[in-house]
């Protein structure tokens, strides 16, 4: 492993547990980032070297640095990117880094639109559970650890596997765990035919004697599956609609199924599986209980999605069906809002009230096509109760001044809008 690696963007939640395996293995890491956060004061805590102030100076004061490792969302003439090319570091993306070391294990991936993080996590716990020790990354901080990357010792290596620009592709997996498939990315992927050749392209790379576990009945899944030379597992079959989970849903029944038919395909046994998944703790923001905010409990979660909005409503409901449910909603991206709009609106009227702040651009600029605006005067045509929020002071003050114990409160969206937990708890 090398011995001196720096990380532009590494509060990315990929980046800090690529980060911390290439800490864990001995190399002084350094990183920057353009803002301070809870990801990077962790790190700091751990021993690697931020700097918020994002210029080549952070490159060309650091002697022998013989890796530089960026986020795929990066522009390219960023001053640090610039500054190592023309220093001729090595410079590579989050995905690429991770191919090189995970690759060299017998490498599990969990894929899909929706439900990969979770997936994952369930998998890691299970493999934990079974004293398989596996080395690990995952999309997310696990509630168990409080970190998204495991030191194993064994051979496994579990991964989540972004389909983003195609970035799993730097991945040669074993085992394949395709989740579900749909038209995502929308600044990206022209149609959900090209989403599914990506995953396509990435199935082919599953060995003879490897496995592919996803739902072959999917419609979006099943152009991805013929002719395959791997295994096809069908994970429906291992569903259990009554295990006793501590989150709620149909959909983490579902991801409990797919991380179930991984884990069988290395043997592990039901009794195993099933006691790893019952306590199973979650993963940060993933319906996220944070707290009460005039006695009405408060969760945080990621849905940026319609069918993820669709589903944290739905699980809200089962754990909540006799509150008045109220989200607290950022849009991620004008394209992603702009390509999915009446989705978006039929998905967050399900709400009782809905409260929107101004969608986070991202990579983004707003050529003025798409706004929250648009969405809640949509959303009050369907006869839910919605508001536009300039600021998130403004949305949390109203959201105490009229929340009380018939509520539940869901935070979502993967902006900045999860710091408005902080601001209510």
């Amino acid at each position: 492993m090398m011995n001196k690696i720096h990380f532009i963007g590494i509060g990315g939640i990929g980046m800090s547990g690529l980060a911390r395996l290439y800490l864990h293995g001995g190399a002084k890491v350094s990183g920057s980032d353009s803002t301070e956060s809870e990801i990077t004061r962790k790190l700091e805590e751990e021993g690697i070297d931020i700097t918020y102030n994002q210029v080549a100076e952070n490159i060309s004061s650091r002697k022998d640095l013989e890796l530089v490792v960026y986020t795929e969302a990066m522009a390219q003439d960023h001053p640090e990117l610039v500054a190592a090319r023309e220093a001729d570091i090595r410079t590579v993306n989050y995905f690429e880094a991770l191919g090189e070391i995970a690759n060299e294990y017998y490498l599990i991936a969990v894929s899909g639109t929706h439900g990969k993080t979770t997936t994952t996590a369930m998998l890691i716990d299970i493999f934990e559970e079974a004293s398989l020790d596996p080395s690990a990354i995952v999309g997310s901080l696990r509630t168990k650890t409080g970190s998204n990357y495991r030191a194993g010792k064994s051979k496994y290596f579990i991964v989540e596997a972004c389909e983003y620009k195609r970035d799993f592709l730097t991945l040669e997996p074993d085992v394949l765990v395709i989740t579900n498939i749909e038209h995502e990315h929308v600044d990206y992927y022209k149609n959900l035919g090209e989403v599914q050749q990506a995953f396509r392209e990435l199935a082919e790379k599953v060995p003879e004697d490897g496995f592919i576990v996803t739902q072959t009945a999917d419609p979006s899944v099943a152009p991805v599956l013929e002719g395959l030379k791997a295994k096809v597992i069908d994970y429906k079959s291992y569903l259990d609609l009554h295990i006793n989970l501590t989150q709620p849903g149909l959909y983490n029944r579902m991801n409990a199924a797919a991380a179930s038919a991984a884990a069988a395909t290395q043997a592990v046994d039901p009794v195993t599986i099933r006691s790893a998944l019952e306590n199973f703790a979650g993963t940060w923001r993933r319906f996220q209980y944070k707290g009460d905010v005039n006695n009405a409990p408060v969760y945080d979660d990621y849905a940026h999605h319609p069918t993820e909005i669709r589903a944290t409503i739905v699980a809200a409901r089962e754990k909540f069906p006799d509150r008045q449910i109220t989200v607290a909603f950022q849009s991620h991206t004008y394209s992603r809002t702009k390509e999915l709009f009446d989705q978006f609106v039929t998905e967050l009227s399900k709400a009782d009230k809905v409260l929107l702040i101004p969608i986070y651009p991202a990579r983004e600029e707003d050529k003025g096509e798409v706004s929250s605006e648009d969405l809640v005067k949509a959303i009050k045509k369907n006869g839910t109760e919605a508001k536009f929020f300039h600021t998130q002071d403004a949305l949390a003050l109203e959201i105490k001044e009229t929340v009380g114990k018939e509520d539940v409160v869901i935070i979502m969206g993967a902006g900045e809008i999860t710091d408005l937990a902080k601001k209510l708890i």
